[in-house]
């Protein structure tokens, strides 16, 4: 009796989703009030001025602003858009 297997499907092609991480929004870019700046694993960014990070480690953005880096290029900012008052 042959053991040979038929031409079926392959037993492990199974394959994880990716995680998409990696900066989200560079310098210079404008975000908005709670938009994701870096998806990341770990603490490799740290929050600055107007930054929180959240339970998995993403930053995120507190104000409008302007994104910038400082520190090696490790903690993320935002610079605040100054609002326009009408004037009467």
């Amino acid at each position: 009796m042959a053991h040979k297997k038929g031409q079926g499907s392959v037993r492990n092609g199974r394959d994880s989703n990716a995680q998409h991480r990696g900066i989200k929004a560079y310098a210079g870019e404008y975000v908005s009030t709670g938009s994701i700046i870096v998806r990341q694993c770990g603490t490799k960014f740290i929050p600055g001025r107007n930054v929180k990070r959240a339970k998995d480690d993403s930053l995120f953005a507190l104000c409008n602003g302007t994104v910038f880096f400082d520190g090696q290029s490790r903690r993320v900012n935002v610079k605040p858009v100054e609002a326009t008052v009408p004037v009467a």
